[in-house]
């Protein structure tokens, strides 16, 4: 509830700074890939409920494999064999019936599968009666030392949840044709999860598989959200008794359902295709999401994205050009660096890109290779209407290279900068 509630906190927050484009700094890769990684340790905490294998709470994904491959002797058949029911079921229904509530009709069949093989006195655990109420309300802990251990945890949920909705949101915006305006999402979020720590809610956001069952059922505005909430609350009402007899292979099984679903096998297949960078970012992502704490999984991903694109950035293309005299209009045009058509005493280097304190030592060594290249080069001239960008360290770049060519004898030259 705590967690809840500052996640909510934050979230706000960045909505009232306005702070809504900074979700565009986490790259698609970033979210891939902590997805794929949440989806394997959602599926592994499910499998000592679909082996029937005792396994201890809160371990790390590496120490769950090593305790499930040493205590698979230990399976349970009865509770195996409701668990792939119940997943078999649901994949069958929903390849037929891909519109059913095929997740509650399989779970159904699981729940008459353990009747039928009297599976309480073969070890299958039942979840239980579910109170037949709403939910009460509720007081988070904001104790000192509640805060200082989640405060950093909850930046975290509260980061992942805009970037997961946000994400959703603009894919199906891109087929309904809408407009995202991230800062409202971000304060209706931060409203949602603050108000409902005090009725018993946990963190919220976003839901790819609701989203999409709500886009294919027409639904074209948020009464659609409404209204699904409100039937959900008839059932817990009516229906929640009837739990008392879903045993918890069954659930488990759905739940691998819904992990596999959560891994977006076309979109990694396409990053994998396309970018070597793009797939060390996924990759890095993922691994840190099983090997790591789930913060530190979002954290690394970023940072790997923005250094990448800083190395990219860092080393802005500056080939050697010369006059076309036959082009009409003129224009300039790439030239090697052993061509006899350059002239001996003046290079002229067009720059594609930012002079910022990450790509002066490039465009340094870039300048000082012309010298070294031809020692009869006394003079040298930027075509600056590629830089897009000129920093401090740039211009402080600009003055220190034309000292150092007028002390050869000869100068800098600059033409095509934007007048800001």
């Amino acid at each position: 509830l705590t967690l809840t509630c500052l996640a909510g906190i934050y979230q706000l927050a960045f909505g009232i700074a306005r702070l809504g484009k900074l979700v565009n700094f986490v790259s698609h890769s970033v979210v891939v890939g902590f997805t794929a990684g949440a989806a394997l340790l959602i599926a592994t905490s499910q499998m000592k409920n679909v082996l029937g294998i005792p396994v201890p709470r809160g371990e790390s994904f590496l120490h769950n494999w090593l305790d499930i491959a040493s205590k698979v002797d230990l399976a349970n058949g009865y509770v195996i064999a409701i668990a792939a029911t119940t997943l078999a079921f649901a994949l069958a229904l929903k390849r037929q019936y891909p519109r059913s509530p095929y997740m509650l009709l399989a779970m159904v069949s699981g729940s008459l599968l353990s009747i039928i093989l009297d599976g309480t006195s073969h070890g299958v655990t039942l979840v239980g009666e579910i109170p037949a109420h709403l939910p009460p309300l509720s007081m988070p802990d904001f104790s000192f030392q509640t805060l200082r251990q989640l405060v950093p945890k909850a930046l975290a949920v509260a980061i992942l949840g805009l970037i997961e909705a946000v994400s959703i949101s603009r894919s199906i915006a891109t087929k309904s044709h809408q407009k995202i305006n991230s800062n409202q999402e971000f304060i209706g979020q931060g409203l949602s999860n603050m108000v409902g720590s005090f009725f018993s809610s946990y963190a919220g956001s976003g839901s790819f598989t609701r989203s999409g069952v709500n886009y294919a059922a027409g639904a074209q505005t948020p009464i659609a959200a409404i209204l699904s909430a409100v039937f959900l609350a008839m059932i817990l009402l009516f229906v929640a008794p009837l739990a008392a007899f879903l045993p918890i292979p069954a659930m488990g099984g759905i739940i691998l359902l819904v992990a596999y679903k959560l891994v977006d096998l076309d979109h990694i297949r396409s990053i994998f295709r396309v970018s070597r960078p793009e797939s060390a970012v996924l990759i890095v992502t993922f691994i840190a999401t099983l090997l790591l704490q789930l913060e530190f999984a979002i954290y690394g991903g970023v940072l790997l994205s923005l250094v990448l694109y800083l190395n990219r950035t860092a080393k802005p293309r500056m080939p050697s050009i010369i006059p076309c005299p036959d082009a009409i209009p003129r224009r300039f045009v790439t030239v090697g660096p052993n061509s006899s058509r350059r002239c001996p005493q003046l290079d002229i280097v067009e720059i594609n890109g930012s002079m910022f304190f990450g790509s002066v030592d490039w465009i340094a060594k870039r300048l000082n290779a012309i010298q070294a290249d031809n020692p009869s080069c006394r003079h040298v001239l930027i075509v600056g209407d590629g830089v897009g960008t000129l920093d401090v360290s740039g211009a402080e770049l600009l003055v220190e290279e034309a000292a150092s060519w007028h002390q050869r004898g000869g100068g800098l030259y600059i033409s095509g900068l934007r007048r800001e």
